[in-house]
């Protein structure tokens, strides 16, 4: 946390360092609630209603009431980012089922907790964002869709922070996490996209990946440059034979991949890459700026 983080909490702007949840908050007790991040550029969260639908409908699939509507969440989201000192940054919006007693009924919450924290968020280092960050494929795998569906955007990352230990022992950046038929899902904290013969490609949800908001938008951007795109399973060896190799999401934006499990991506960064980051960027500008909230 920085010195200049800023929280709304039911309906308060306050330092985050002054914000407290309840330790009888089921989000805190049994991870039972949802959340978003949000990038904001200029003062402007970038695709604000996409988030939000995202957040309604991971609500909707744990039966979680939202507090508030769409669009007061949403001025919520503008005040947070007015009352902090600088124009880009992170939002991190979470809805927990609130104040309960002990025990993971959720009928003993009587109401849901929201809160919205803004600060800097820096995944990496501007170096290992130029050069490219070192990769593994974890032992642990990404849950099955039959137990907890991926579109849900919970509280519950336990899975992920797992693999992320086997990273950080490995000595390397990230992890990308395998489904139980063995083909490739997501990072720990990101949509993982390929280049192979110049076509795109990025696991279908149906593997196990997150609908990324930013998964979406590099789609959008490759179709707008005339970069084939296409939605298909991905084994080890795809990976391994990658011509590049990119990880996107909102806190991580766009990330070139160097190696994964010692073997060297050729393209890092590499052509498609780079066009893309342009396109994103210059989406970013046109869509963020004058629009300060």
């Amino acid at each position: 946390m920085n010195s200049d983080a800023m929280c709304w909490m039911n309906g308060e702007i306050m330092a985050a360092s002054e914000a407290s949840v309840s330790v009888f908050d089921h989000g805190l007790l049994y991870g039972d609630g949802v959340f978003e991040g949000i990038r904001f550029y200029h003062g402007a969260p970038f695709r604000l209603l996409a988030h939000l639908k995202r957040l309604q409908d991971s609500a909707r699939a744990i039966a979680l009431t939202l507090p508030l509507e769409l669009e007061l969440i949403a001025e919520a989201v503008e005040q947070t980012i007015h009352a902090f000192p600088e124009a880009d940054g992170y939002l991190r919006l979470v809805v927990t089922r609130g104040v309960g007693t002990l025990g993971i009924n959720p009928e003993n919450c009587a109401a849901p907790t929201m809160f919205i924290i803004a600060d800097h968020l820096t995944m990496i280092s501007q170096e290992k964002r130029l050069q490219g960050v070192k990769t593994i494929i974890a032992a642990t795998r990404r849950l099955s869709p039959d137990g907890l569906d991926p579109r849900i955007k919970s509280l519950n990352y336990l899975n992920h922070i797992l693999a992320r230990m086997e990273s950080n022992h490995a000595g390397a950046d990230e992890a990308l996490l395998l489904n139980a038929q063995g083909f490739v899902a997501e990072g720990t904290a990101d949509n993982v996209f390929i280049v192979r013969d110049d076509v795109l490609i990025t696991p279908p949800l149906s593997d196990g990946a997150l609908a990324g908001i930013t998964r979406a938008t590099v789609m959008e951007v490759a179709t707008t440059l005339g970069i084939k795109a296409r939605e298909l399973s991905v084994a080890p060896y795809d990976l391994y034979t990658a011509d590049e190799c990119f990880l996107t999401g909102t806190g991580a934006e766009l990330i070139p991949v160097s190696s994964i499990d010692g073997r060297t991506v050729p393209g890092c960064p590499g052509p498609v890459f780079e066009q893309i980051g342009l396109g994103f960027h210059a989406l970013v500008e046109r869509e963020c700026r004058g629009r300060q909230v």
